[in-house]
């Protein structure tokens, strides 16, 4: 379980970043998603300064390629000191168990990145499982599938939709992490995602980390949001 939310810095560049990491405490430590727009503008430097500044990093690069490369990648990204990273479940166990032999063959001069991989993202439908992905199954019988085979290859858990947490923690264990974006407020607009939730109900549906963008970072006041949804993911 992770006890904050993890704020999504769906950022261009690291001025609008740190222009909005401003209107927090400078000695609030906030754990914080640097996805692939952010990393792929500013690279490993920016991320370094983040950990510098005392924030936990969800590097979130969703890496999908042959088995060698993942393990390559992984032993570079886990020099940087990130806390959690992301894989394509759909890569297949092998990818993944290279991934996480990458990640523990690295320089670790500050600790072990954990691992989890992404499942069927929040913005897919059933729609486009079925015409676009052809996949002939249920869009929960493909996440859960992928959890399986996540756990079988050793990683620490899945990115997954919070409605979807409960049967994926009743398919693999209790320790195996459900980190769930498409995170909203009650009457909040779901943008682009299909598959959204409140962070007290992915709570109470056992997620065990939420991740929030739009709900913070396009507030009025992005700290008091964040204070808000935080007392919610605390107090469910």
């Amino acid at each position: 379980m992770i006890n904050r939310p993890i704020i999504a810095l769906d950022f261009q560049n690291k001025r609008q970043t740190t222009s909005f990491l401003q209107l927090f405490p400078q000695d609030e430590q906030l754990f914080v998603k640097v996805g692939m727009e952010l990393f792929y503008s500013e690279g490993t430097n920016f991320v370094e300064e983040l950990i510098d500044q005392g924030h936990d990093i969800f590097l979130d690069l969703k890496c999908h390629d042959i088995p060698n490369t993942v393990r390559q990648t992984m032993t570079s990204l886990s020099r940087l000191g990130i806390s959690l990273t992301t894989v394509h479940a759909a890569g297949g166990v092998e990818m993944m168990k290279y991934a996480l032999d990458g990640i523990n063959k690295g320089n670790h001069s500050k600790k072990i990145p954990q691992i989890i991989a992404i499942t069927q993202l929040t913005s897919t439908s059933q729609e486009q499982l079925e015409t676009e992905q052809l996949v002939e199954r249920s869009l929960i019988e493909s996440v859960v599938n992928y959890a399986k085979l996540t756990e079988l290859a050793g990683l620490s858990g899945v990115v997954c939709s919070a409605q979807e947490a409960k049967i994926i923690k009743e398919a693999t264990s209790k320790d195996f992490l459900a980190v769930t974006p498409g995170i909203r407020l009650e009457g909040q607009s779901v943008g682009d995602q299909k598959r959204v939730m409140t962070p007290t109900a992915a709570k109470k549906n056992q997620s065990s980390a939420i991740v929030v963008g739009r709900s913070i970072t396009r507030a009025e006041d992005p700290f008091s949001a964040y204070q808000t949804i935080k007392k919610m993911w605390e107090d469910a």
